[in-house]
């Protein structure tokens, strides 16, 4: 059945729910959070938990008379019906009909979800099965290069949606120790950037006749993607130039695989059909991680069962998106403050501070997820928004953190925050002299620094504590900066690393269901990329670039000059 457009409804910003939000705004900006605090009954109600990940938002400027109005805004905004539309595999994606479907990535074999009246989730398994069998065979050295040696290294060329995902994961999972054991002897490593300089650090100490290139693209037609893979390709071709006896036909058939949806061109290029393992146009780039894009080189070097425990934390945070009551829902609760902190306080940044070194590509990964969705000027039916959608997302592990940027957000422009801990390390340590482990070192930062957000310290404070006048505003600390602490129960691995994935997915469509714009397309990344191929056609004239206004036609003026005396 086919979705009716958001059109035939009142703008979310024109309703009852959304005016009660911006009065209440008003006074709840003259409270503090030092004061809210007090309450303990107010921060007991602040929390919910779900399947070992306990959600903290008792320091998010908030009363319970807040939680009841974004209930109303997202009873109004029809969330509850939107989400579950999603994961029907309804066509929200309106401006490229397609239905949004990450979920089904994730869904056991026994689901059904339809798209167009064709069930997707058993050709999801046979994808997942075909990602199976070919990393095991990679992986047990049946599957060899060109001269018949095991291929240990992998380099995955995408970028976007088809790298910072993967990369993340990759890196969560570096040091937890069963996929560590798995991944003995074996090599990752992500090449993304045009930027040669990318290229020689990720071929730096790799061996042709060892190497697996995975190219993932869409369409394969990325231009910076396949600029890499043909980059990669010569590379492979002129390691093997000096053995008359290989064929190149057998070097990229063996050395090279594709994650494409365009087998045709997978196949132009070089690579066998059989190679190409496919996925579909519900899956949005930044929501591929759990297709074959994530899934292949993630496999290639945790092994699939590693994976398959990756696929079913996601799955969990699915299942409880769409049972759990709003009110308890983590995703749900994330998205109406993230919309409560934007929009109606006037707090346009987010900063991510994950409390686990492994989570490093974390950040970059939802800067992605959530900038590319919900960074959008117009809601479904083209009207201009009255407000700025989306947040400008940044962030660093902790306590690296707390040595860069922290002196701003404790002192200077009000960002909310995002704590993200977990109970166990991954590679604990406790020293013989130290009262603490370097765990519990690291998690007094976590517990510590959403309080000193929190509540601050005044100059009262420093007075009783004896500082002298002139440093006390210097040394004064506002407080009443907003943060949500999300504590699980165990360690980073790789089912909480696919619960964390899932839980801000969701929380981006949260958003933009509210909002009522599309988070599932990205017009905003095509202008630059068509003006790009403009001036790479005039750069490749014998003229020189020609054509564009006085600034650009400078610049290229300068940089042809300066090339032509260099080369």
């Amino acid at each position: 059945m086919k979705r009716k457009s958001d059109d035939t409804h009142t703008h979310i910003w024109n309703t009852k729910a959304w005016s009660a939000l911006v009065d209440h705004a008003k006074v709840i900006k003259q409270r503090h959070l030092r004061d809210l605090m007090k309450d303990t009954k107010r921060c007991q109600s602040m929390s919910a938990q779900h399947d070992g990940v306990v959600l903290d938002y008792s320091r998010q400027l908030a009363t319970e008379k807040t939680l009841d109005l974004l209930m109303e805004l997202a009873k109004t905004a029809r969330l509850q019906e939107k989400l579950i539309s999603m994961a029907n595999g309804e066509k929200l994606n309106t401006t490229e009909d397609r239905a949004v479907l990450h979920v089904a990535l994730r869904a056991p074999p026994t689901s059904s979800i339809l798209v167009d009246g064709k069930d997707v989730v058993p050709e999801v398994h046979k994808v997942l099965k075909s990602i199976h069998e070919f990393s095991n065979l990679v992986r047990s050295g049946k599957w060899t290069g060109a001269t018949g040696k095991a291929l240990t290294s992998v380099v995955a060329v995408g970028i976007g949606g088809s790298y910072l995902g993967p990369e993340f994961v990759f890196e969560a999972l570096r040091t937890d120790k069963t996929a560590a054991a798995a991944a003995k002897g074996r090599t990752l490593r992500f090449l993304a950037n045009v930027d040669p300089v990318d290229v020689s650090r990720v071929l730096e100490g790799l061996d042709v006749e060892t190497t697996l290139v995975v190219v993932v693209s869409k369409s394969f037609t990325t231009a910076e993607t396949m600029l890499n893979a043909r980059t990669l390709r010569r590379w492979l071709l002129d390691g093997y130039s000096s053995d008359a006896s290989v064929a190149p036909a057998k070097v990229v058939g063996k050395h090279m695989i594709a994650l494409s949806a365009n087998v045709p061109l997978a196949v132009k290029f070089g690579v066998e059909a059989s190679n190409v393992f496919g996925f579909w146009d519900w899956v949005g780039g930044r929501y591929s991680v759990c297709c074959a894009v994530g899934v292949m080189p993630l496999a290639l070097q945790y092994g699939f069962g590693v994976m398959q425990r990756f696929l079913a934390g996601a799955h969990s945070v699915d299942k409880h998106l769409l049972a759990a009551p709003m009110k308890s829902n983590l995703p749900v609760l994330l998205g109406l403050l993230g919309v409560w902190n934007s929009t109606f306080l006037g707090h346009p940044t987010r900063a991510l501070l994950p409390y686990a070194q492994a989570l490093l590509r974390f950040p970059a990964h939802i800067q992605q997820v959530d900038m590319e969705s919900n960074g959008k000027g117009v809601a479904l039916d083209g009207t201009k928004l009255p407000f700025s959608s989306g947040e400008i997302n940044f962030g660093e592990p902790g306590t690296n953190g707390q040595h860069s940027f922290y002196q701003l957000l404790h002192q200077g422009t009000v960002v909310p925050c995002d704590f993200i801990g977990f109970c166990v390390s991954q590679q604990p340590v406790k020293l013989a002299d130290q009262d603490v482990s370097n765990h519990d070192e690291l998690m007094s930062n976590f517990f510590a620094q959403p309080d000193a957000l929190a509540c601050g310290k005044t100059l009262a404070d420093l007075a009783a504590e004896g500082v002298p006048e002139r440093l006390r505003p210097h040394k004064a600390f506002p407080g009443n900066r907003p943060s949500s602490s999300l504590l699980f129960k165990g360690a980073l691995d790789a089912y909480s690393a696919g619960q964390l994935l899932a839980i801000y997915e969701h929380r981006t469509a949260v958003q933009g269901f509210v909002w009522g714009i599309n988070s599932f397309d990205q017009w905003g990344v095509q202008l630059g990329k068509l003006l790009a191929k403009q001036v790479r056609n005039e750069i490749a004239k014998p003229s020189g670039a020609a054509g564009f206004n006085a600034s650009t036609s400078a610049l290229l003026k300068v940089y042809m000059e300066s090339k032509k005396a260099k080369c």
